[in-house]
């Protein structure tokens, strides 16, 4: 049996430990800590890192545990942050304002709708080839996306378009930035959850064993497509809403975010955090923040470095940061 030194990671799914449990309990104390101590920024920073965190996650699902390398993820963050953009949009700029223009739960809606939909489009097509094929056929449908946004002028083009009032929820501001942290970061704890229900349950099994070995699953008579598209979709679906809650945190969103290179950042905070490990998301998206904020700070070419290290995790890291991790702990696998 062949193996993928990316998503390769043998055995059961990979769930908490107690390294998982203190990593969420960090992200619920310390950005709190830092708004209340005068340090309002690095919330901001937190926010974005659960978000990432999340996309990461959902990213997963198909990646580290289906052996699915999707290279557009990226088109469902974009179309989840538009679900909240043009309804406000029609509404300030556009006289079409309704009771449904910003209402949070619409916008949810739409985010999740929308990129569910679109999974399923895609996934019934890219899911028909295998290897380089899908990888190309992914990054295909992902620029089609980026482009088609690019080219609509009434929503700003490659200009990006601004969110002048964040989604509505009744009791709930999302103005309030220890509000959208605390719903970013409790969606990330449910949407970890809900990953490790499915990858742990008889359909996560299936997933698990069509990446190990696809023909000897169609031997036993299981059709492995169709839950690879069902995984496809609930991972569409997962990412939009992160899309969802990267529109609101940003106010800003355009084509820019939905870029293959920014498929290409979420494959790297996936790899880099540890594949089919239930938190390595988390550890990689950690990573990749702080990275990008401190070596932003010293040169341009700050990309440089996260290419050499993802290089270094592939070849000597198994499982990446999350399996170095173990292994230093004495994990069992």
């Amino acid at each position: 049996m062949t193996t993928d030194p990316i998503t390769e990671n043998p055995g059961a799914p990979k769930s908490f430990n107690r390294f998982a449990i203190v990593l969420l309990v960090t992200l619920a104390l310390l950005p709190p800590a830092l708004f209340y101590s005068g340090n309002p920024f690095w919330l901001d920073v937190f926010t974005r890192l659960v978000i990432l965190a999340l996309a990461a996650v959902s990213l997963n699902l198909v990646l580290g545990y289906g052996g699915l390398v999707s290279f557009g993820h990226a088109a469902y963050l974009g179309l989840g942050a538009y679900a909240v953009g043009v309804p406000v949009y029609h509404a300030t700029y556009g006289g079409f304002e309704s009771i449904a223009s910003y209402n949070g739960w619409v916008h949810l809606g739409l985010a999740i709708g929308v990129s569910a939909l679109f999974a399923l489009i895609t996934g019934a097509i890219c899911l028909r080839t295998r290897g380089v094929n899908f990888i190309m056929i992914t990054m295909a449908f992902g620029q089609m996306v980026f482009y088609a946004i690019v080219s609509i002028e009434t929503y700003g083009g490659d200009d990006g378009l601004t969110i002048d009032v964040r989604s509505e929820f009744p009791g709930i501001s999302l103005d309030n930035p220890l509000t959208l942290y605390a719903l970013c970061y409790l969606s990330l704890v449910a949407v970890l959850y809900l990953v490790h229900r499915i990858t742990g349950s008889r359909f996560g099994m299936v997933l698990r064993g069509a990446r190990a070995n696809e023909q000897r699953m169609r031997a036993i008579g299981i059709d492995c497509y169709r839950y690879r598209l069902v995984a496809f979709v609930i991972s569409g679906a997962l990412c939009g809403y992160a899309g969802f809650l990267l529109g609101n945190f940003t106010t800003f969103i355009s084509p820019e975010m939905m870029d293959w290179t920014r498929s290409g950042e979420l494959m790297f905070i996936v790899i880099l955090g540890g594949a089919a490990y239930l938190y390595g998301p988390i550890v990689g998206a950690i990573v990749f923040i702080i990275l990008e904020e401190v070596l932003s700070g010293y040169t341009v070419y700050w990309h440089l470095p996260f290419g050499l290290l993802l290089i270094f995790s592939v070849l000597f890291l198994r499982g990446g940061l999350s399996g170095a991790m173990d292994k230093l702990t004495g994990r069992s696998q």
